[in-house]
């Protein structure tokens, strides 16, 4: 490895930092929209022709959603990254590419869907209490990612959610209890290592208590020394133990480490006197994408990649400008701002981990295999088992549930027009004859007026929340969408049929919905977390899930429900 970096180039070093993202489906093949996409970022037409330019050290997969389009089906994604592959060993120096994405299990950040196996969030597999389902479920996403080519996942979240506002972790969270976070992380660590990839803690120092979503702004932590260690270090501790390849940065202040302001991305008291010297860690940094709001508000593109190298990252996520950044990075090595030692020790970790990974020796996959890993029938049973650990029954003051099977007409609402027509797909099979009346995220009052008519002409309703407890910070007052989602609720419980609430996603919304008598949380909605509900409802199931986050009650004057309740059936 010594020998490679000896004769690596200035410019074949800077370019091991980057991790970019390409623009299209294979790696060889122009397409017009791919193509448009490559030029406006790279000047190029093709994802090999991005590798050739930059000669990165990494690559990152998205979906359409936001733009490269890079994940179809098995097939297709494991040629992609053996064209990818292709690519960078065709080049001076042959080093294989550090391939990832983020599939962090769950229903809201993924990127390969069905045939790939939809294992459980964190806060549900938090709810589970198991660590052996924790690594399992690690285990399964990691090995349906390696079958495709993706060697690298960024996962898992290793923060502590004790911020019931957090808007941007929240289920991303195993919960608020450290100890269960670190438990269930370091499980997870291993699992991923077990599926055949390396594995991401993230985010360093900690983004589990803000208030600012750092996509979109720049968020701060307030924790002192000592809440930052006995909250928000255990989880990273104990991924560092069970060897984690890889810790990823926030973009969040924490001044009691780094009273400059600095983002922990370009706080050198942060990632190298906190993470590197306190911590002990000696293994790869990566920074979260530069692109995002709490690194761009502040730093401008030939700024943020320099500034988050010195503070001792390594890898620089999706940076703004590539031409400018490679540039500026080039630029701070040659008049020495970046030492070359420094720039040497970095490249070192990045080839280590693509030693440690095999790739030097395997960078290829194979892609008729790939179609027999991903979504593999033992995968979606594992998953489905793990699934029924997790749905968590808060409250069941009538005793309603679980139900019997003896038919009735049943309207299934609310949230989500996959989420309503899949439960409303798991009751039918029950014998139930089920309508189904999809209100929206905010429901208008006709809406409204519509799902209360249905439900009068029903025996039973079963109504699905997302985020129906979120407050406008800046006002107190319930935001648009939960006070329509409240309004939801409380004009079915008027009718007096019987109603069954099932939060989907946060399962804090019971905290504003307190007249339901029948509330479940299922920490997401994944085809099996609706399958688990409804085995729960129906008493296939006796739910077992805790709450690994403590229910506030709305007027703040303390717990609702506290962390570790749950209800069962025996």
């Amino acid at each position: 490895m010594d020998r490679l970096i000896r004769h690596m180039t200035l410019e074949e070093k800077v370019g091991q930092l980057f991790v970019l993202e390409v623009y299209g489906q294979d790696a060889n093949t122009v397409t017009p929209a791919a193509a448009a996409g490559n030029q406006r970022l790279y000047g190029v037409d093709t994802p090999a022709q991005v590798v050739d330019k930059y000669k990165p050290g990494g690559i990152i997969y998205y979906t359409a959603a936001r733009g490269p389009d890079n994940v179809q089906n098995p097939r297709q994604i494991a040629t992609l990254s053996n064209g990818l592959q292709a690519a960078a060993l065709g080049q001076r120096k042959p080093v294989p590419l550090l391939i990832s994405t983020d599939q962090e299990g769950g229903a809201l950040v993924f990127r390969l869907s069905a045939p790939a196996t939809a294992m459980p969030g964190n806060m549900a597999l938090g709810a589970g209490r198991s660590p052996a389902d924790a690594r399992r479920s690690a285990e399964v996403i990691g090995a349906e990612l390696a079958a495709v080519g993706i060697n690298q996942n960024y996962a898992p979240v290793a923060d502590v959610n004790v911020n019931p506002a957090n808007p941007v972790i929240g289920v991303r969270s195993i919960g608020e209890n450290p100890k269960l976070v670190a438990d269930l992380v370091a499980a997870q660590v291993d699992g991923y290592h077990d599926g055949g990839v390396a594995a991401v803690a993230k985010h360093f120092p900690g983004h589990g208590d803000t208030t600012v979503d750092s996509h979109f702004g720049l968020p701060e932590v307030t924790h002192t020394r000592a809440q930052l260690k006995a909250i928000d270090l255990p989880p990273f501790r104990a991924a560092i133990r069970e060897g984690v390849d890889t810790i990823m940065t926030a973009h969040v202040v924490l001044r009691s480490v780094d009273p400059s302001g600095a983002p922990a991305t370009m706080s050198k008291p942060i990632l190298t006197g906190l993470l590197r010297g306190e911590l002990d860690y000696d293994g790869l940094i990566v920074t979260d994408a530069l692109d995002m709001g709490g690194a761009t508000s502040t730093y401008p593109p030939d700024v943020a990649p320099v500034e988050a190298f010195k503070a001792g990252a390594d890898q620089l996520v999706l940076a703004p400008q590539t031409d400018v950044a490679f540039q500026a990075v080039l630029d701070a090595v040659r008049t020495g701002e970046i030492s070359k030692r420094r720039l040497d020790d970095s490249v070192r970790r990045i080839l280590s981990l693509k030693y440690k990974r095999g790739l030097f020796a395997q960078p290829f996959v194979d892609a008729d295999r790939a179609e027999t890993v991903v979504g593999a029938a033992d995968h979606l049973a594992d998953a489905q088992t793990i699934s029924d650990h997790t749905t968590t029954l808060v409250k069941n003051d009538a005793g309603l549930l679980p139900l019997p099977r003896d038919p009735r007409n049943v309207l299934v609402t609310g949230w989500g027009v996959t989420t309503t027509r899949t439960l409303g797909e798991a009751i039918g099979r029950r014998g139930q004859a089920v309508t189904v009346v999809e209100t929206g995220l905010t429901p208008a009052l006709a809406r409204i007026d519509a799902a209360v008519a249905a439900a009068m002409a029903n025996d039973l309703v079963v109504v699905s929340t997302n985020n129906a407890a979120s407050v406008d910070l800046t006002t107190g007052l319930p935001t648009a969408s939960a006070a329509a989602q409240q309004a939801l609720v409380t004009a079915l419980l008027a009718t007096g049929k019987p109603v069954v609430v099932a939060g989907m996603r946060n399962p804090y919304d019971i905290s504003r919905l307190t007249a339901a008598p029948t509330y479940l949380a299922t920490y997401g909605y994944t085809a099996g977390s609706i399958e688990a509900l409804t085995r729960a409802i129906f008493g296939e199931i006796s739910p077992r899930g805790r709450l690994p986050v403590t229910i506030p009650r709305a007027d703040g004057t303390g717990a609702l429900y506290p962390f570790g309740h749950g209800l069962s059936y025996s």
